[in-house]
């Protein structure tokens, strides 16, 4: 038969002390108003045991579940576990646990998702998903849950959200496209309902007009997605518009009309890369290519992806930080973190021949 589990009783029978000072030495938040004599001799106990506490049964007494359900609306996209993994260190110190759930970018299973979260009590909600107008931030924020946005802006403000300086992020890649004296411009941007998507649409615009540079509508793809597909789509629209302007490639049907495509991220870049390869035009010879968020390995690509960088891990401590913060006060100033971005030169990017 197997021995009936360790109970806080028995830790308490052993340390000599009542169950209720031994519940208050085993648990972090309340040790300090234990001696540090009795705190050492119940924790002694329950080691000896072989204790571990009922998080059930602890969530019961406290209301608090110490678990924080996370979004991500693609865990394929490498941009992520990064992000992840700063946001699981941070809270683990804490003593919290990361529930992941991955989207795909569909309404229905992030309400299913949303809500089985839900369920089982998490004590706050940090959200990868949210796009500028979203139902289930008014209703988290109608249910009081804590919750924080990460590389995302809701269209109020009016939830904590840690994400890069998009805007300044592609003012730095159309200035450098610039340098290089590239004049004609293309921009795949990402979903408009998004506020990654739209801040860097418009930086584009205004880093453009800043370069005494013409945004031409016709070198302007919406991608409906942060996705190498949509890379792809998107690219082939704007080599389909090329009219002359760069040497014709062995195999292409048309020339290129822009000498550079800067990419709402890399994911988009990378479609951007098949597209070129399908035409027969190379990168950077013919064509210029800048992404979005310096994700792992895409240094490895070839040419190697000229990008704009942010700190990834940063953005997960930041955002676990801000959560634990909403969680223990409820109240308290919206705070908006920008981190800074940084332009990474590599070699899909090169100067305009001729």
């Amino acid at each position: 038969m197997p021995h009936p589990p360790v109970t806080l009783r028995d830790v308490a029978a052993r340390a000599g002390v009542h169950p209720a000072t031994a519940s208050r030495a085993l648990n972090p938040e309340t040790r300090i108003l234990v001696s540090e004599d009795t705190a050492q001799r119940v924790l002694d106990a329950a080691e000896a045991l072989g204790y571990s506490p009922n998080p059930v049964a602890r969530s019961l007494r406290t209301r608090r579940s110490h678990t924080v359900g996370v979004l991500i609306p693609d865990l394929n996209n490498p941009l992520f576990p990064p992000i992840v993994r700063g946001l699981e260190d941070r809270l683990a110190v804490d003593g919290y646990v990361a529930l992941i759930g991955n989207t795909d970018s569909d309404d229905q299973r992030e309400r299913m998702v949303f809500d089985q979260m839900r369920a089982r009590h998490v004590d706050g909600l940090v959200l990868a998903t949210a796009r500028l107008h979203h139902p289930l931030l008014a209703e988290a924020s109608r249910a009081d849950l804590p919750v924080v946005l990460i590389n995302r802006l809701a269209q109020d403000y009016s939830f904590p959200s840690v994400s890069v300086d998009n805007e300044r992020g592609v003012r730095m890649a159309v200035e450098h496209l610039a340098g290089l004296g590239h004049r004609r411009i293309a921009y795949i941007a990402g979903p408009q309902e998004l506020s990654t998507g739209l801040s860097r649409y418009r930086g584009f615009v205004t880093a453009m007009e800043s370069s005494g540079l013409p945004v031409d509508d016709d070198l302007v793809v919406f991608a409906k997605s942060f996705t190498v597909e949509e890379g792809m789509r998107c690219s082939r629209l704007l080599l389909d518009r090329g009219a002359g302007g760069a040497p014709e490639a062995p195999g292409a049907t048309g020339a290129p009309e822009c000498t550079a495509i800067a990419a709402g991220n890399d994911m988009l870049a990378v479609g951007c890369y098949a597209a070129l390869d399908e035409t027969g035009l190379s990168c950077p010879e013919d064509i210029s290519v800048v992404g979005f968020n310096d994700m792992p390995f895409i240094d490895r690509l070839r040419p190697p992806l000229t990008t704009v960088r942010f700190p990834h891990y940063q953005v997960g401590t930041e955002a676990a930080q801000l959560l634990l913060e909403r969680i223990a006060e409820h109240a308290g100033p919206v705070k908006i973190l920008y981190l800074a971005p940084e332009l990474v030169v590599r070699g899909s990017t090169a100067r305009v021949s001729g």
